[in-house]
């Protein structure tokens, strides 16, 4: 079945808000065109988009942040896990993961843009006539930085997408998995 919880949720469900979607899947040629295609079709805007290896061999995670309503987030989520070649999508609020994103800036070195970045934690990766720096933590923050460097000379801004983990102690796909064994057992 598929997993998903709108905790803080009202009674009011045309209220739009944002929602963590983790999609693993097999890595197949041609799935990322299949997933996004559910979204267009429903009319719903993608705002960040993440794929990487999982901590399961073999095995792929999709990230993707929406805003939308829980009714259309359900119907979403049921769609993608339609997909031949996905295992499993789990729905989280933003309450429900620990998320950050890295974002990288170019920008003209003076003085002051030195003294603006070692306030704010960043990680210096190269110095010449311009600085380029590395600021990790929610998008929030990377936006303000941005902002706050804008005086100073932004030639380049770019923001990884989200990338999340479930606070929960508990592991979704491995039960998820451990349940598809044990189900294939008793069949055999």
């Amino acid at each position: 079945a598929l997993r998903s919880r709108t905790s803080g949720s009202n009674n009011n469900d045309s209220m739009e808000q944002e929602y963590i979607i983790t999609v693993f899947s097999e890595n197949k040629v041609g799935l990322l065109s299949q997933i996004t295609t559910v979204f267009t079709c429903r009319n719903v805007n993608i705002e960040s988009l993440t794929t990487s290896e999982s901590a399961l061999a073999g095995i792929h995670k999709f990230t993707i942040v929406v805003r939308t309503d829980p009714e259309k987030i359900e119907k979403l989520a049921r769609q993608v896990e339609k997909r031949i070649d996905v295992l499993k999508v789990f729905v989280f609020t933003s309450d429900e993961v620990v998320q950050q994103e890295i974002a990288l800036y170019k920008v003209t070195r003076s003085r002051n843009v030195e003294q603006l970045v070692r306030r704010h934690n960043v990680r210096i990766l190269e110095i010449d006539d311009v600085v380029v720096v590395e600021k990790t933590g929610y998008k929030s923050e990377t936006r303000e930085l941005f902002e706050l460097l804008q005086p100073y000379g932004v030639q380049q801004f770019v923001r990884s997408g989200t990338v999340a983990i479930v606070k929960s102690r508990r592991e979704l796909l491995n039960e998820y998995l451990e349940e598809l064994a044990r189900n294939d057992r008793k069949l055999s």
